[in-house]
């Protein structure tokens, strides 16, 4: 009795466990919307899973999409406007969610003019 007790628990157990199912990291189609009157040019895009040049950026325009590895809500941006280089604050991804398997843009705006510090809000799109 106490071997069919002790099986019936051993497959309880074993039924009841079930891994949680966790969205991969990726890939994520990501593309960049310039939220200003200025034309960004050299647009390179760092989301920790790879680095893109998006080359110009027409004021209030879309890029074309690129696939990364993975993207998080924020990502190290860099670009020209005018010859002068603006960059978003340099992102510390440890405890950052990614984005999963889905399309995103990235709105840029310039945060601070005297600085040169762009920001994003990141824009989700629909699953891939």
């Amino acid at each position: 009795m106490k071997k069919l007790l002790l099986f019936l628990f051993f497959v309880l157990a074993v039924v009841s466990c079930r891994k949680t199912e966790i969205e991969p990291e990726g890939p994520t189609d990501v593309r960049v919307y310039n939220n200003t009157e200025q034309v960004f040019e050299n647009v390179i895009v760092n989301t920790s899973g790879g680095e893109f040049n998006f080359g110009t950026v027409a004021s209030h325009a879309y890029s074309a999409y690129h696939r990364y590895d993975k993207a998080f809500p924020k990502a190290d941006i860099s670009l020209t406007i005018g010859g002068i280089t603006y960059r978003t604050p340099q992102q510390d991804y440890t405890y950052m969610q990614y984005m999963g398997r889905m399309k995103i843009s990235y709105k840029i705006f310039i945060s601070n003019q005297t600085l040169k510090e762009l920001d994003t809000d990141v824009v989700p799109e629909g699953d891939l």
